[in-house]
């Protein structure tokens, strides 16, 4: 089995929000929720040319620049190219910058991405690239995401590959929000780390254990979960999985996870992060967060104690899986 490289802290923040993901923000409370995170340890950043258009690698980058740079890791992502212009209504961002995008995940796209990636952080280098939305609920809009995945293969993968082993970049994997493209990379190629959002949390994880985490270690390969709230949803917003509409079945079990952690003293956030945190495989997990107030809660919610007693309930109950990793009390 190959060891690929880990990044060497486990908790971190995503870049939706920076980006203007839901709601826009103002760069003083970019800064200030940035600001706030390193305060509270936060030494993992992700980010992406998709989030906000730009926008939250430009964030990220003119607070970034100015700490140490073997202080802190870095991931941003490939797959979409930006140019100058009036871009279309898009359900997630809140004024986004003025940037269209095109697909492109050959080679020549995957350096030119990166090289944009760094003028808009104005740093020197970023520590994994993850390979962006290559996944199949993307597929109308990508003409096909298996035949896209099939440049990548051709393109992106063996790029990447030759990147880290130039040390231009410590990893490199996919960020997708499905199992299947991972299962179909780590097949194909030799990722290192994998991003995946809304697919190992607290109220959807089974089928993840089942059919991807056993491929994963035995390949040595690690995953960064992303979105360990299901885009808000563990954390008591009206939405599922970055859309709107909450499947009723999950609305219950919420409903329920909500009550058994208050007899247990509980908050079901600290439970949902804590969760996410828990296998041997990931090897981080990245909130997001839009105020200074939300990251330093999710900080000290990863140093927060949890009782055993919480764990067996919900097993008990099978609002999580028999076989779930938990973390020990």
């Amino acid at each position: 089995m190959t060891k690929h490289w880990r990044p060497p802290v486990h908790f971190g923040l995503g870049g939706v929000a920076i980006g203007n993901g839901f709601h826009a923000l103002s760069e003083a409370q970019a800064h200030d929720t940035l600001h706030a995170a390193w305060d509270a340890g936060i030494r993992y950043y992700d980010t992406s040319p998709f989030y906000g258009f730009g926008l939250s690698e430009r964030r990220f980058g003119h607070f970034l620049h100015t700490q140490k740079r073997d202080a802190y890791t870095l991931s941003t992502k490939v797959g979409r190219i930006f140019t100058a212009g009036t871009p279309k209504p898009h359900p997630l961002w809140k004024d986004p910058s003025p940037f269209t995008y095109r697909y492109d995940y050959t080679a020549d796209g995957v350096r030119r991405s990166i090289e944009d990636s760094l003028q808009r952080l104005g740093i020197e280098r970023i520590d994994i690239v993850y390979v962006h939305d290559l996944s199949p609920e993307n597929d109308e809009e990508l003409g096909g995401w298996k035949q896209q995945f099939e440049v990548a293969a051709k393109g992106a993968f063996p790029a990447l590959c030759k990147l880290r082993d130039e040390g231009v970049i410590k990893a490199w994997g996919l960020g997708v929000n499905r199992i299947e493209p991972i299962i179909d990379a780590a097949r194909a190629s030799d990722p290192d780390i994998c991003l995946l959002a809304t697919q190992y949390s607290l109220s959807n994880h089974a089928h993840t254990i089942r059919d991807l985490f056993p491929l994963l270690e035995q390949r040595g390969i690690s995953i960064v979960v992303g979105a360990p709230f299901e885009a808000g949803f563990l954390a008591g917003k009206d939405r599922y999985d970055y859309g709107g509409d909450i499947p009723s079945e999950h609305a219950k079990r919420r409903s329920r996870m909500i009550e058994l952690a208050r007899e247990h003293g509980v908050d079901l956030r600290t439970a949902a992060l804590q969760f996410a945190a828990a296998p041997s495989v990931v090897a981080a997990v990245i909130p997001g967060g839009r105020s200074p107030e939300q990251v330093t809660a999710n900080a000290a919610s990863m140093k927060t104690k949890i009782p055993s007693a919480f764990w067996d309930a919900l097993r008990r109950e099978q609002l999580i899986a028999a076989d779930a990793p938990v973390p020990r009390a």
